[in-house]
């Protein structure tokens, strides 16, 4: 992006006085200055990096800030370094065509997004190969910036090759995309930057956005393909920095941005989500810098461990009933949870826009197909729209209905319905929170027949689920800060729920065929799906979670619609959901008081049933590998017994 113009500058680096001292260095050395002029660029990098850590040490939150700061202050080691080695090392006062040299900063770099350590791309661009002086001044700078310890990714190219380079990879077409000049000669990049547009991106908008996104889906499944993951990676991992400029990228390749403000004037974001996606932006750079500042290395992974020393840095105090550590986690992962609203909306409304401009042919050249009305709702292309701007405030219930109705007719929700949904989620109120239609609409949507986990996390991620559900709202990003648990509280509800529909398609016969067999003997299926909801929705309240969280299933179950015989049964299944995996995993199930005790406290095959499902979801749910078949045994036998 743009880099914004840092305040202080001279605070950091002073690139006049530093040039200056190089220059009188070089006259006073003689034939061996070089040692003494690396010391002078050190020394003036290490005191431009202490001011910017003194600057992010005071103002712990200002990510852009900081991160612009450091991109600034390498631009002004470059330059020095260059005009040191065309000045001095070798000078040529009348430069030929092939002499010119353009020096381009480009990823991290290029946006002037760089945290302590990262590494520094450079592009050299020439007018043609095999220039000698071209090539003896690259190597010079590169030596020089080696000496400094700086780790440089660099590619020395003529405007040509990389032209056919960018046509042919996608990882330079993105660097080219957000290069800028540093120093050199402003006219070949300004060749470089026009051939680019007119021959490398014109009419490749549609591949290039269709590439970003398997890029971005291959980098999300070797991330863990969750936002919601306790040790996140900030850089790479869904909901991280890369989704906010994979975005941005796009954005720039179709319509030509030059900044990410730019993305509201094209119509792909609100000013209200550009404003998101500046404050979440803003917070992971911080949280990326303060990670570079404590281990002193390049360091993108939020451990456990990094996670106390950031959120204390970022001057986060514990609160009653949640620490420090907890409060930023959540704040980081609701951050995410933005991130990853604002790139649904944004993707389906360039998927909406590409599909305008498709021209058609043939016999369906001056066909449209014309949308349906659907229980007031319009169907365009498998999305659910609401007919107005004012739908939901007309009646908030809606709200919940919207997303009941694309879970059981399979649809998906159109993007500019999200965004109603998502401003208007704060007109559910109690009186919404208490309407019989809308919790038995809830209802209907959480015991889905097809998909209720995606819309789950729709309705989630566009606020509204912790909205009808404040119990749950409480939940929503709640850190689970231990080895075990991969996820949040909420992503983990979430999994659990979509895991016991699976299991009632019977989609896991192969892993769980006693649960497949035994939920279509289930007295009430809603019950469990309730059970499944509730089971840690009382985690982070500073007691056991089970027991707090068969009180608010004893409140929540009648305003549902359950009866009483399905509220005492959800009730005791959250009270004792961790009895089963327990028993099994820590008990001596040879010995028959094992079983005996484990028996009396279930008393019913009832029981025994929802327990059972409700023990292979929760473990499963917890993360990758965390269900295997020495759990799934000794559960069995202690199944089996206690059936007997």
């Amino acid at each position: 992006m743009s880099p914004r113009r840092v305040p202080g500058q001279r605070a950091i680096i002073d690139r006049r006085a530093l040039a200056d001292e190089v220059a009188g260095l070089h006259a006073a050395e003689g034939a061996g200055p070089r040692p003494a002029i690396v010391k002078a660029l050190r020394a003036a990098m290490d005191a431009g990096r202490a001011e910017l850590a003194r600057r992010l040490a005071e103002a712990p939150s200002a990510g852009h800030e900081v991160a612009g700061g450091y991109s600034f202050l390498t631009d002004q080691l470059l330059r020095v370094i260059h005009d040191h080695v065309t000045t001095h090392l070798y000078p040529v006062p009348n430069r030929t065509q092939a002499e010119r040299l353009a020096v381009l900063a480009v990823g991290g770099y290029g946006r002037a997004e760089m945290a302590p350590h990262s590494d520094i791309d450079i592009a050299f661009i020439t007018p043609m190969r095999r220039s000698p002086w071209c090539e003896q001044v690259i190597e010079a700078m590169l030596y020089l910036l080696w000496d400094l310890g700086l780790k440089v990714g660099h590619s020395s190219r003529t405007v040509s090759d990389t032209m056919r380079m960018a046509k042919e990879d996608l990882t330079i077409r993105t660097a080219l995309l957000e290069s800028r000049l540093v120093w050199g000669d402003q006219p070949l990049y300004e060749e470089l930057r026009q051939r680019f547009w007119n021959e490398v991106a014109r009419g490749s908008e549609r591949q290039f956005l269709t590439q970003k996104l398997a890029e971005r889906d291959a980098r999300h499944k070797r991330m863990g393909d969750s936002r919601y993951v306790v040790e996140p990676n900030v850089k790479d991992g869904k909901g991280g920095l890369r989704d906010l400029q994979t975005l941005y990228w796009i954005g720039k390749y179709v319509h030509r941005v030059q900044n990410a403000a730019q993305l509201v004037d094209v119509g792909l974001l609100t000013a209200g989500e550009y404003r998101s996606f500046r404050r979440a932006e803003g917070f992971l750079l911080a949280v990326r810098c303060h990670m570079h500042n404590i281990t002193d290395r390049a360091e993108d992974r939020l451990t456990f461990d990094l996670q106390r020393q950031v959120a204390e840095r970022m001057q986060f105090a514990d609160r009653p009933g949640k620490s420090a550590v907890e409060r930023f986690m959540q704040y980081y992962f609701l951050q995410a949870k933005r991130v990853g609203s604002l790139t649904g909306v944004f993707l389906a409304h360039l998927d909406e826009e590409f599909a305008r401009k498709r021209t058609r042919s043939g016999f369906f050249a001056g066909f449209t197909q014309r949308p349906r009305m659907f229980k007031g709702y319009m169907v365009e292309g498998g999305r659910l729209r609401a007919p107005g701007d004012d739908w939901f405030r007309a009646d908030p219930v809606r709200l919940i209905e919207v997303f009941q109705l694309a879970e059981a007719e399979g649809l998906e929700i159109h993007p500019e319905t999200m965004r109603q949904v998502g401003r208007d989620a704060r007109l559910i109120d109690t009186a919404v929170r208490r309407d019989k239609r809308a919790n038995a609409l809830f209802l209907d949507l959480l015991a889905g027949r097809k998909d209720p986990e995606m819309v789950l996390r729709w309705m989630n991620e566009a606020g509204v689920f912790g909205r009808f559900v404040p119990d749950f709202g409480r939940v929503n990003a709640q850190m689970q800060f231990d080895m075990y648990h991969h996820y949040t509280v909420d992503e983990h509800t979430i999994r659990a729920i979509g895991l016991l529909s699976q299991i009632e398609r019977g989609l896991l016969k192969g892993d769980h065929p006693r649960a497949t067999r035994e939920f279509g003997r289930l007295a009430s299926r809603r019950a469990l799906y309730v059970a499944v909801l509730l089971h840690d929705i009382a985690k982070g309240r500073g007691g056991d979670h089970s027991v707090l969280g068969a009180d608010v299933a004893h409140r929540l179950c009648p305003r549902f619609g359950l009866d009483e015989k399905e509220t005492d049964l959800v009730a005791w299944l959250v009270l004792h959901h961790l009895l089963m995996s327990r028993t099994a995993q820590k008990r001596d199930l040879t010995d028959p008081k094992t079983i005996e005790d484990f028996a009396g406290e279930v008393q019913s095959l009832e029981r025994l049933r929802n327990l059972a499902i409700l023990t292979a979801v929760d473990i499963r749910a917890v993360g990758p590998g965390t269900w295997n078949s020495w759990k799934g045994q000794l559960l069995g036998e202690l199944y089996d017994a206690t059936e007997v």
